[in-house]
């Protein structure tokens, strides 16, 4: 029987960094605009992402 070959997990992809949730890595969130008596939506303005301040990154939530 022959030898069965590990591979180790790559240091380079442990590294890389963890993609924000509310915004997926993009840094931007869009929300609806709505105008009128019966608050219809009308469009999306995009706008900076609160949980991670544009960067598209997720930081710490313990600190």
């Amino acid at each position: 029987m022959a030898a069965r070959k590990t591979t180790k997990p790559s240091k380079a992809a442990a590294s890389e960094p963890v993609k924000c949730g509310p915004c997926n890595g993009t840094g931007e969130v869009a929300r609806a605009v709505r105008v009128g008596r019966k608050q219809r939506v009308v469009g999306q303005q995009s706008g900076i992402c609160l949980a991670c301040f544009g960067s598209g990154e997720a930081t710490d939530t313990d600190a």
